[in-house]
């Protein structure tokens, strides 16, 4: 088995969208040695490595064979795909892990006995970067030696580290979309109603921001509150009555809002 190096492990990075441009440069910035970046697009490869002072490709038959560590930031449904075709240009000995919270990681094992996953668990975005020391890394290898490998270099860009297995990466990645994507689109939905009704969506960002604060000390359910919280029934009614002129919402509203009326009622 080719042996890896302890001080200064040779990293490629598969895919330059938004984990994988974050990723690089975070590498890069701690010292690590990201020799190569592959996009299927020329010009965000060029650009990519340009910025962490690396190689670049836009083939896979072209990624460089040797490499010590070979993370896919791609697409969840091209995991298995881009596997397949990298296991025709390096060797077969090669730890390759994947960075998709959901994906399985043994959509890799078809093509390579050494795989396993490399999930920051925080959304990302090329324009805005990331606070990397508090982000948690969810690892999992299916080598023991592997594990340890892949955690050196993680504890290199997080202080936040944690080895999870398939199943309870799902779960975590589950409980991720509910308080990114859900609560999100919860503030999309509010905007375009304060949007049709002149009003400015700085109304609510302070109160986004405290709602957030609180939960990073406290349990969530002991921070809850609203009428639903401490069974205000008559202003539930004025909402209700309020979205009746948004037909889309108010399911939304009922439910979240039964959801609380039911966990008072726990109490």
């Amino acid at each position: 088995m080719k042996k890896q190096k302890e001080i200064s492990p040779k990293i490629v990075i598969i895919g330059s969208g938004n984990v994988g441009t974050q990723l690089s440069k975070r590498l890069h910035a701690r010292g690590l040695d990201v020799v190569q970046v592959f996009s299927r697009k020329a010009e965000k490869a060029k650009h990519l490595a340009k910025a962490i002072d690396s190689k670049w490709t836009n083939s896979l038959a072209k990624v460089v064979p040797t490499a010590d560590l070979y993370i896919l930031a791609v697409h969840d449904d091209w995991i298995g795909n881009v596997a397949g075709h990298l296991a025709k240009a390096i060797e077969k000995d090669s730890l390759v892990v994947h960075t998709s919270g959901s994906t399985p990681s043994t959509v890799i094992a078809p093509h390579f006995e050494r795989y396993g996953v490399f999930y920051p668990l925080q959304t990302f975005n090329i324009k805005k970067k990331p606070q990397w020391s508090k982000i948690p890394i969810c690892l999992y290898t299916s080598r023991d030696s592997d594990l340890t490998f892949v955690k050196k270099i993680a504890k290199r860009i997080s202080q936040k580290v944690f080895e999870l297995n398939d199943e309870q990466r799902a779960t975590a990645h589950v409980t991720a979309v509910m308080v990114n994507n859900f609560t999100n689109y919860l503030f999309a939905s509010a905007n375009d109603i304060l949007e049709k009704e002149n009003l400015p969506f700085e109304l609510l960002r302070p109160l986004i921001l405290e709602t957030a604060q609180k939960v990073q000390n406290a349990s969530p359910k002991d921070m809850q509150t609203g009428p639903a919280a401490r069974g205000d029934e008559a202003t539930i009614e004025r909402h209700l009555q309020f979205l009746e002129k948004y037909p889309d919402l108010k399911p939304v509203y009922e439910l979240l809002t039964k959801r609380i009326l039911n966990e008072r009622r726990k109490k």
